[in-house]
């Protein structure tokens, strides 16, 4: 058994790397342990210099790094090297803020509790199974393992099987740094042999960015090994215009909103919900400039918009889009796959959409917008809550009274105002609903693994 490189812009396999055999992971969670150990006694200041090497590294080596991660997913190459800086800057925010964020705490009146002291302290829980997805083979890793590392805990990950060579540089990079070796590894399994890790009871929690299929087992195994998990699923976030928005700009981000990562995004907008006062025109001018995209061989500079990541990435989204046809949808661009080598689907945009479609209700992942009119806010953040997906959602609009209405109403871990989801450190990431539980960065992420421990003197 293996993992395999296959470059999506033209399907071809590339490169190979066996799994690793029992044995192998064994030592790799021994030394997840070890590491533990040693770098949970090492202070803020020791892990923050570490930390900081890691950013040096990824800042160094951003080029044939972002080359790696486009040969394998198929992102364009100046968004892989976006990724890579941005995960140095996240080592760089977790190095500098982790200490403070967990800050131990004091009554100021201890007596009330019968104590000359009392308070609490944050300490780390141990070693921590991420099971990630390969759309951000460096970024949603990231995510997880500053924050982890930062607060004392180790790491082992178990990466998508599409993304091998992303997982191996990973696997080295934070010894590189001068971590302890075994501070962050990554197993070279199946998606199989999963139930069998976290089981170990060197295993303290889990954390999972995928599918929602894949984030039930992890969640399912984890819950009944009572360990902590955190779970950071799909989502089909609405995209609302209002007639106050700036339509102009809203239009220019709404592009680039359902094509980052070549549409493959949780947190893309990927349901267009626009008023009928500027539908009209809000679609004419979405539909020029999805248009207008270059698709193409995605190490080229100029390129917007590369390969879905394989091949039944690309089977899928056809498929949802030939049901929408076939059930009445109306296709305004693209809609067909090119002939010719690689997993490459055009810039689409559909409208006329009705429940019985998969489009309503399904994520779908890749660079394929579906549009709603609307008439009222309430149709709105009705068709906005209908999916049992809850991640993010963004509104366009200058009323005041609109954002408080939306910002109340919108059933999402996350609401953007004139703008589109991004993930930020200092801001809490997840969602809520079939999109998951728990939170990534800020101050909320670095918890989500920490023992909350209430400390009481006499």
């Amino acid at each position: 058994m293996s993992m395999k490189v296959t470059n999506p812009a033209t399907g071809e396999v590339v490169a190979e790397y066996p799994f690793d055999t029992p044995e192998q992971v064994e030592g790799k969670l021994a030394l997840a342990q070890g590491a533990h150990e040693k770098l949970k006694r090492m202070s803020f200041a020791e892990r923050s210099k570490l930390m900081h090497a890691a950013a040096d590294l990824l800042e160094a080596e951003v080029e044939e790094t972002a080359a790696m991660v486009t040969r394998e997913m198929g992102k364009p190459i100046t968004q892989s090297r976006a990724e890579v800086l941005k995960c140095a800057k996240n080592l760089r925010y977790y190095a500098d803020h982790a200490e403070a964020m967990l800050a131990s705490s004091s009554l100021e009146d201890p007596s009330k509790v019968g104590a000359s002291e009392a308070g609490s302290i944050w300490q780390p829980l141990g070693v921590v199974l991420a099971v990630m997805p390969w759309n951000y083979p460096l970024w949603q890793v990231m995510r997880f393992a500053a924050p982890a590392l930062m607060a004392g805990n180790t790491g082992v990950l178990k990466h998508a099987s599409n993304v091998p060579e992303s997982a191996l540089y990973l696997h080295e990079l934070f010894t590189r740094a001068g971590f302890p070796e075994g501070a962050f590894g990554t197993l070279m399994i199946g998606a199989s042999d999963v139930a069998k890790v976290i089981d170990d009871w060197r295993i303290r929690a889990t954390t999972l960015t995928g599918s929602e299929p894949a984030g039930r087992a992890v969640a399912e195994r984890s819950g009944k090994m009572l360990k902590p998990s955190v779970q950071e699923l799909g989502g089909s976030d609405p995209f609302i215009v209002t007639p106050s928005a700036d339509l102009e700009k809203a239009v220019e981000v709404a592009v680039t909103a359902r094509i980052n990562n070549n549409g493959q995004s949780c947190i893309a907008g990927k349901r267009f919900l626009v008023f009928d006062e500027v539908y009209e025109e809000f679609v004419e001018k979405f539909v020029a400039r999805m248009g207008a995209l270059v698709m193409g061989d995605p190490m080229n500079e100029a390129t917007q918009l590369g390969p879905l990541a394989t091949a039944n990435g690309l089977r899928d989204i056809s498929e949802l889009v030939e049901d929408a046809k076939t059930k009445g949808a109306r296709v305004l661009l693209g809609g067909e796959a090119p002939t010719g080598p690689g997993y490459f689907y055009p810039a689409t945009v559909i409208d006329s959409l009705t429940p019985e479609m998969r489009l309503t209700m399904e994520e779908t992942f890749g660079p394929v917008a579906s549009v709603y009119r609307v008439s009222t806010r309430e149709q709105a953040v009705e068709i906005a809550n209908q999916t049992t997906f809850g991640l993010s959602s963004v509104v366009w609009t200058q009323d005041k009274a609109d954002e408080a209405f939306y910002v109340r109403e919108l059933e999402a871990g996350a609401v953007f105002i004139n703008g589109m989801t991004i993930s930020y450190p200092e801001l809490p990431f997840g969602g809520i609903k079939d999109s998951g539980f728990g939170r990534e960065l800020s101050d909320a992420g670095i918890k989500e693994f920490c023992n909350l421990k209430t400390v009481w003197k006499a």
